[in-house]
């Protein structure tokens, strides 16, 4: 009977209270309302600093185009090919309107439209392929006519300043065939459109170049 008192008053005694954390002497922190998001991917990042560098890569040709330009009493020099401005001018617009519809292809996947956006890239790619096109054409009848990197200085700057451009544009151009068929496969959504959002930014780039290199080299 004693043993009985004495389990039941143990089993009625209040239980010890439990050991708090403490934190500094306070309680615990509030958890933020909500996490802190970046403010830009890491691939938006890395692609403007890789357009930076493009950019420093690209001024330096045209500083060395414009100094040789300078110096030249007679320029082009005699006896040298003249450049096609009709049809580089006629190319240009081509190039420019791909641009619209890579915003417009970016613009639609983000608003849920991916088959239209996915037909945009391949607007956008056909442009892409008939500039490569019309400069490769107009290249090689300006070789015929005896314009080469050799044949002066002259043709040196033209082909190595209008070359790297034709060199970048195939880059985004092989960029955004991938790109392409990651949208057919369904690899895009509104969610989730960063890497069309990095081509389009590379494309825009080479577009927005290539019209300060037809008045520099083709009209100055």
């Amino acid at each position: 009977m004693a043993r009985t008192s004495t389990a039941r008053r143990l089993d009625e005694a209040p239980a010890a209270p439990a050991t708090r954390l403490e934190f500094g002497g306070g309680d615990p922190p509030v958890p933020p309302v909500r996490p802190n998001a970046p403010i830009a991917s890491n691939a938006w990042l890395a692609t403007v600093m890789f357009l930076g560098a493009e950019a420093m890569f690209f001024a330096g040709l045209i500083g060395a185009f414009i100094v040789f330009r300078i110096g030249s009493p007679v320029w082009p020099p005699p006896f040298q090919p003249r450049l096609p401005i009709g049809i580089t001018g006629v190319n240009t617009v081509v190039l420019l309107a791909s641009a619209m519809t890579v915003h417009m292809a970016l613009r639609s996947v983000r608003a849920g439209v991916i088959g239209r956006g996915t037909r945009m890239l391949a607007v956008t790619a056909a442009l892409g392929a008939v500039f490569l096109l019309i400069q490769g054409y107009e290249w090689a009848r300006l070789i015929h006519f005896g314009l080469t990197v050799s044949s002066s200085i002259y043709g040196g700057l033209f082909y190595t300043l209008i070359g790297f451009h034709a060199f970048h544009v195939a880059g985004a151009l092989a960029w955004l065939t991938v790109v392409f068929v990651r949208a057919k496969r369904g690899h895009f959504s509104r969610q989730r459109s960063t890497g069309l959002h990095v081509c389009a930014m590379y494309w825009k780039f080479v577009v927005a170049l290539w019209p300060i290199l037809y008045g520099l080299v083709y009209l100055y």
